[in-house]
């Protein structure tokens, strides 16, 4: 049988939803779900037609502001299974994939599904973590993926995986992730999250509640027996242009004095005006907490906590802690997300002043 590919329309979601019904009897994709897909999702939607009939697609997510891409859907209709259906579909999610500049392309799949996991491991797909009670029915997934460009040498270091619980957590987040990092015993907690928070915070932001500012993060990790290193590019107070009141404004400056106070009496390692060598600084046992524009990644001009787990010629790898779920996104889709250096170094400038901020932990003398 020969098939024809195009993108998935809205006329097609009858169609999608009789496909999907009769490949899989639970964590089903909705009518809604396929109609946001075809419209407004970072998404591509792939059909194949046989016989007059549409008879599998392929959807594949997008992560804007990096290089990965997620076969988040595989459906064969039963009349064309065993016609390599699958395969060129898969073929096809990865020229798409490609064609968004992406480096990787990951999927999951369940342990009891024998024919998809030989699939994908046919088509150079390796499997790199299972994780617990994904599917509906608390079945595990294995996770899988496939550089899809030219591959490097690098190995993702084992950095944890920790979703802040509040808008304003991004960089305490971070800082338990860094700090369970380089001492795996360390638990990550949601006390200790709003506790770094509560010493670290700036007050006030744009709007709602403060977020943390670099030497407010860089003192936690202090108090708490680590290493740091801090680099700042502009002196502060930072973020007063997104605050519009002068009495707010006021507190952040008082603040800011504060934690520089507290920073000459530290072991603080003050880095002004250097550049941030991530190759240097990861060889050396450091994990880094990085400040980006988030408009890259979700077109909110807001400064955003991030953890580089690795970097090497061709990308720097990022935990997001911040999950957005109306993309369909869960923690594995914001784990060692690969962005280009030039994506990089062009989100870790924020704000008019280009400022750019980092906090890099290493291990105590006593460890």
């Amino acid at each position: 049988m020969n098939f024809i590919y195009r993108d998935a329309t809205a006329a097609d979601v009858d169609a999608l939803m009789q496909l999907e019904n009769q490949c899989f009897a639970m964590d089903r994709l909705s009518a809604r779900n396929f109609h946001w897909m075809v419209s407004r999702a970072n998404a591509c939607l792939i059909v194949a037609e046989g016989g007059g009939q549409l008879c599998g697609y392929a959807l594949v997510l997008f992560h804007r502001g990096t290089s990965l891409g997620r076969l988040y859907s595989l459906a064969i209709a039963d009349s064309a299974r065993g016609l390599g259906l699958g395969r060129q579909l898969l073929g096809k999610a990865e020229e798409q994939a490609r064609k968004r500049d992406c480096a990787y392309l990951r999927l999951e799949v369940r342990p009891d599904n024998p024919t998809a996991i030989g699939l994908y491991e046919r088509m150079g797909y390796r499997r790199f973590a299972e994780v617990e009670d994904y599917y509906q029915d608390h079945a595990p997934a294995l996770r899988y993926e496939k550089r899809i460009l030219q591959p490097s040498a690098s190995q993702m270091r084992q950095v944890p995986y920790y979703q802040q619980t509040l808008d304003f957590t991004c960089g305490p987040a971070c800082l338990l992730m860094a700090m369970k990092a380089l001492q795996p015993a360390r638990a990550m907690e949601r006390r200790e999250e709003l506790q770094l928070w509560r010493e670290a915070t700036t007050v006030f932001m744009t709007s709602g509640h403060g977020g943390c500012s670099p030497q407010g993060l860089a003192l936690a990790a202090a108090r708490r027996g680590f290493a740091v290193s801090l680099l700042v590019s502009v002196p502060g107070p930072l973020f007063l242009g997104g605050v519009r009141d002068e009495h707010k404004k006021q507190v952040m400056r008082l603040v800011h004095e504060e934690f520089e106070r507290e920073l000459q009496a530290s072991d603080v390692r003050q880095l002004h005006n250097q550049p941030l060598n991530l190759p240097r600084l990861l060889a050396e046992g450091g994990r880094p907490l990085v400040l980006i524009s988030s408009y890259r990644l979700t077109r909110s001009k807001a400064p955003h906590w991030v953890m580089v787990t690795d970097c090497d010629q061709d990308f720097v790898y990022l935990h997001d802690p911040d999950i957005d779920h109306s993309q369909h996104r869960q923690a594995l889709d914001c784990q060692h997300l690969p962005v280009s250096h030039s994506d990089f170094n062009r989100m870790s400038c924020f704000g008019a002043d280009k400022l750019r901020a980092a906090v890099i932990l290493f291990a105590g003398l006593d460890e």
